[in-house]
């Protein structure tokens, strides 16, 4: 995976660094990661598409991720969190989410996500329609 630099995101939002986030090396752990990940990707889905997490009928599953580590951050850094859409299908999509250093234009971290919308109750997949379709595509970098 390729460093990413701010410009190649489309929508931003920032992430507050927790104390119990450093472990023992005085660095974030990795886990910590994927935690930021997801608050990007619902805080993008909950102010661009109006996804309500307890009552919208359709819901995401995360099917796939993984993370590139660039380089450390640490508690009390603030930092930003980048989200982009690479691909949209019917009923699944990839993001890219680049965890940037407040001050800095290069990537500290970029994950790949893929989620897979399905009907709450029957957990079956479902088309991705209306505002929500309408979100991803405005957070295409090639639309």
């Amino acid at each position: 995976m390729s460093v990413e630099s701010k410009t190649d995101f489309l929508f931003f939002f920032p992430i507050t660094t927790r104390w119990m986030d450093n472990d023992m090396f005085g660095h974030v752990n990795n886990i910590n990661y994927y935690s930021y990940f997801d608050t990007v990707v619902n805080q993008f889905l909950i102010e661009q598409a109006d996804f309500e997490p307890m009552t919208s009928e359709q819901i995401g599953f995360i099917v796939k991720s993984n993370c590139s580590y660039i380089r450390s951050v640490s508690y009390p850094e603030k930092l930003i969190g980048a989200f982009r859409v690479d691909r949209l299908g019917k009923s699944s999509v990839d993001y890219t989410v680049g965890i940037f250093k407040q001050d800095e234009d290069t990537a500290s971290a970029v994950g790949g996500l893929t989620h897979v919308f399905v009907d709450r109750h029957t957990q079956k997949p479902t088309p991705i329609q209306g505002k929500m379709r309408k979100a991803m595509i405005s957070a295409m970098a090639n639309a």
